[in-house]
């Protein structure tokens, strides 16, 4: 299970609906430009799925933040990298629909470290 860190409460759950039956090549798209990108700007990701069951060709993706104002300024730093933009050029053609959540730690004592 994987949780987000102590010191950034704040949890985006990104999900991408795929193009079926094109999945291999938007992971290959996503792999080679956008996480590059992503691992500068937004630092590593606290995890990274494909849907097997339910909704399929889905890729859900979470990162997490210290609040507000640490997510908006890593977005800033990723939207203006011009190679964050070739990525979009790349998978345009891919993405059929994107979903994006916010999330906070709920305060529960039994999960406290």
């Amino acid at each position: 299970m994987f949780t987000a860190p102590q010191d950034r409460p704040l949890v985006n759950l990104r999900v991408y609906t795929i193009t079926p039956r094109r999945m291999a090549e938007f992971m290959e798209v996503f792999d080679r430009l956008a996480m590059p990108v992503l691992l500068r700007s937004l630092g590593a990701p606290i995890g990274f799925y494909t849907s097997t069951v339910g909704t399929l060709n889905q890729v859900v993706h979470l990162w997490a933040y210290r609040d507000m104002a640490d997510m908006e300024a890593r977005w800033q730093a990723r939207d203006s990298d011009p190679d964050f933009a070739e990525y979009l050029r790349a998978s345009a053609h891919l993405v059929v629909a994107q979903e994006d959540r916010l999330l906070r730690a709920a305060p529960l004592p039994s999960l406290a470290v």
